[in-house]
């Protein structure tokens, strides 16, 4: 086993330089479906690492960012290992202000800073130390995803298809989704979207009674729906609602669309049970509904494969003094699910260490983007 002292204090020597970068990536507003800012992330990576002179590739994308595929000792014989997260993020423009970045002496706050971008600054990191260290065993591939927040639907999951591609022959994929103290995500839960279309009938307030109110019946339905709140089975979040003309008219459409979470193919066939018994019921006289799946993501599953990765990356932790780490389950979605699927090699959980995530107060501790970056380089380092 290689001694990763060198490593970790070439590491700890760059954090200015990458605090820096990772101020500038957030700043770099980015959500999905705002391709120029996507983009605009990925040509901040593309330009540092070709001068670093390391290998740029591009997915084109004409709704989604751009994915790209960078690589460091793109001609070394060793199978690669590749680092993983996504530029987009899920807040609309301006959600953080003039300057969406802010830092105190603990944290740094903004869009992206423990999902993804903080993860990413940590890959690019290592691999800079990982280069100034002599290290040329193997390549090391960094994939930067640029749709992962809305499943990959904007791009039809061609992004993930390229993801797959990119990563083939791997030892290790690891992806950099938030990390949770003491430990490394080995299974997640998958997600489907539906999206809910409530028809009643129009009419004036005056004679309301002669109406049928969509957004009444949209309203029963969402109560049955919001009653599945089970972290270890099924969830389902109600996050948006649409409907109505006026103050003064009895609506006649509403649109919501429901979140559901399972842990396994079982749960899932039970959630498309249970959506399509709440849709096809009416609880106000006169609506229908129809029901559409607006998108899906598979649950990630534990694999023999997987399990070996983290046994090996526990050792290499343990004899380092990096840390002690579990087994993590998350309840969130994640690229690697797909991969896991595809029958690539992952590990997940990777990226920066923070809080209130997806909120308008994310953070993630200054000083977790360095441990960040030594998870990821001693597995490049001492993998054998």
């Amino acid at each position: 086993m290689l001694d990763c002292d060198k490593l970790f204090e070439t590491i700890d020597s760059f954090n200015e330089e990458y605090l820096k970068f990772l101020i500038d990536i957030c700043n770099m507003e980015s959500p999905t479906d705002y391709k120029e800012g996507v983009d605009r992330v990925g040509k901040y990576f593309s330009d540092k690492a070709t001068q670093k002179g390391w290998l740029v590739e591009r997915q084109s994308q004409e709704i989604s960012g751009d994915c790209i595929c960078i690589t460091m000792n793109p001609d070394a014989n060793a199978a690669p290992v590749c680092f993983s997260g996504h530029m987009d993020t899920v807040h609309p423009v301006g959600s953080f202000g003039e300057n969406p970045v802010r830092i105190d002496e603990e944290k740094i706050y903004g869009p992206g800073v423990i999902d993804c971008k903080g993860g990413l600054a940590a890959c690019f990191l290592a691999m800079d130390a990982l280069e100034k260290c002599g290290f040329n065993k193997r390549p090391v591939k960094l994939i930067l995803q640029s749709d992962e927040e809305n499943g990959s639907r904007n791009s039809g999951k061609t992004t993930v298809k390229y993801m797959y591609e990119k990563a083939q022959g791997c030892v290790a994929f690891l992806n950099t989704e938030p990390y949770t103290k003491g430990g490394l995500v080995i299974t997640r839960k998958g997600i489907s979207k539906y999206k809910f279309e409530v028809t009643g009938k129009s009419a004036h307030s005056c004679v309301c009674d002669t109406g049928v109110s969509a957004i009444c019946e949209a309203a029963q339905k969402i109560i049955r729906l919001e009653q599945y709140k089970d972290r270890n089975s099924i969830t389902c979040n109600c996050g948006i609602i649409s409907g109505g003309a006026a103050e003064n008219t009895v609506p006649e459409k509403c649109i919501f669309t429901a979140d559901f979470r399972f842990s396994n193919e079982e749960q899932r066939n039970e959630v498309d049970k249970i959506v399509n018994e709440i849709a096809q019921t009416s609880f106000v006289e006169g609506t229908s509904c129809v029901v559409s799946l607006a998108s899906f993501r598979c649950a990630m599953y534990e694999t023999k494969e997987n399990l070996e990765l983290f046994h090996k990356i526990k050792k290499i932790y343990r004899e380092n003094d990096v840390e002690d780490i579990d087994l993590i389950y998350s309840l969130g979605g994640s690229d690697t699910a797909d991969l896991t699927q595809m029958g690539i090699t992952c590990l997940d959980g990777f990226g920066t260490e923070g809080g209130n995530l997806h909120g308008l107060g994310e953070f993630a501790y200054i000083k977790s983007l360095a441990q960040s970056a030594k998870r990821l380089a001693s597995v490049v380092y001492c993998m054998e």
